[in-house]
């Protein structure tokens, strides 16, 4: 990794990350439990087991970022930019997202069971095989987001966004939608309403 600042096995526990800016670095086994911050900018890097437990995070931004193997749980995103950025193999749940813009976000496959995720934008995310049951998903843009084979099981998707989702690709069994969004997923299963 020429050229590319490591951060490796350091101690950053309750660290304060307000106003920090990192561009193209790698964090490797980075302990970030409950660091806390507004306005911190990750810019294409790369976090690899790293620890953000119980963190909270306010207007910040992880654009084009990789996490791989990482630990999030009960995390917290107010406001936050994460437009392309992708996670594998993390554990995310539970999860609170409030706001914000994960745009084109990979969560392939991710377990985001009984997370709480609002009025964030995830247009054109890849949600793949996510696992969303209990969730909630309020109020989320989730138009043009890729949800095949994803389980919303008695998740509450009220307010949010589905003209994308083909609910015979999804589990949907129990899930809270409104009238609107009712008739909208009448329609995209052929029936005539009315």
């Amino acid at each position: 990794m020429a050229g590319v600042e490591v951060v490796r096995g350091e101690d950053w526990y309750g660290e304060d990350l307000t106003g920090r800016a990192f561009e193209a670095c790698a964090f490797v086994e980075v302990d970030l439990t409950e660091a806390t911050g507004r306005g911190a900018v990750f810019d294409r890097c790369t976090f690899s087991g790293v620890r953000f437990n119980a963190s909270v995070h306010e207007s910040a931004a992880f654009t084009g970022c990789t996490f791989t193997r990482c630990d999030l749980f009960d995390a917290v995103f107010r406001d936050c930019k994460l437009v392309g950025s992708t996670f594998a193999d993390c554990t995310l749940r539970p999860l609170t997202v409030e706001g914000g813009d994960w745009s084109l976000t990979s969560l392939v496959r991710a377990d985001l069971r009984r997370s709480r995720l609002t009025g964030v934008r995830l247009r054109e995310a890849d949600l793949r095989g996510a696992r969303l049951g209990g969730a909630v998903l309020r109020d989320v843009d989730l138009s043009a987001a890729q949800l095949e084979r994803a389980d919303l099981t008695a998740a509450d998707l009220r307010g949010s966004d589905l003209t994308g989702l083909d609910p015979q690709q999804v589990a949907l069994a129990g899930a809270r939608v409104d009238v609107a969004q009712c008739v909208q997923l009448a329609a995209a299963l052929g029936l005539r309403v009315g």
